[in-house]
């Protein structure tokens, strides 16, 4: 990595960097001696940049969690209906994660599961997924519930990549993406207004 680089250009390059050596051996056993020989800098280059291997690692789930939405957002803002928003964003999310299975693992894995301060900021990334879901589901049904479900979806989307990440076997992500999305659509037509008192009158949801 050539030290005549732009600022930020060698910035986004360290965080690639990062990214593949925080996935392969996790937070804790990753160095930043070990960043900046696979990245071709010397320490006080490095440390330039981020001050603290806590640093760069919050950092990395930032722009992670930034390319993420961004390609999501991309994929849904001129779809012509629900239906359509609802699977162009899930085919969306499980191709950014079959050609970004480093970056699942960093934002997503135990490495920042497991420490309090890293589990807030990926908790910070599933609200902002949740919040762009929540106001597609259109049922009559109140924010709340609208957020609950949400929420849902974005749970059931990790734990498929999860299963799939772990199988590793080769997997289509246009075709699991749709496979969600039909499952995902048929459920949310099938959503009651809850009533206060616990009764529900039917209508379809409108992803």
């Amino acid at each position: 990595m050539s030290s005549r680089l732009p600022a930020a250009e060698r910035r986004s390059l360290i965080l690639t960097v990062a990214r593949r050596q925080f996935a392969e051996k996790g937070y804790h056993t990753t160095s930043m001696d070990d960043i900046a020989e696979a990245g071709g800098v010397t320490k006080p280059v490095l440390y330039q940049h981020f001050d603290s291997k806590r640093a760069l690692y919050l950092a990395l789930i930032e722009d992670l969690a930034s390319r993420m939405l961004q390609v999501i957002g991309a994929a849904t803002a001129h779809a012509p209906d629900g239906r359509a928003q609802t699977e162009r964003g899930i085919v969306a999310y499980f191709e950014w994660m079959s050609e970004n299975r480093d970056a699942f693992v960093v934002l997503f894995g135990s490495g920042s599961r497991n420490d309090e301060e890293f589990a807030l900021e990926v908790r910070k990334v599933e609200r902002l997924v949740a919040d762009a879901i929540a106001p597609l589901i259109d049922a009559g049904l109140d924010h709340e519930h609208q957020r609950r479900l949400a929420y849902a979806l974005v749970g059931m989307s990790e734990g498929v990549s999860r299963y799939l990440i772990a199988s590793g076997d080769p997997f289509d992500p246009r075709l699991v993406g749709s496979q969600l999305a039909n499952f995902a659509w048929a459920g949310l037509r099938g959503v009651e207004p809850q009533t206060h008192g616990g009764s529900a009158r039917v209508h379809d949801a409108q992803v």
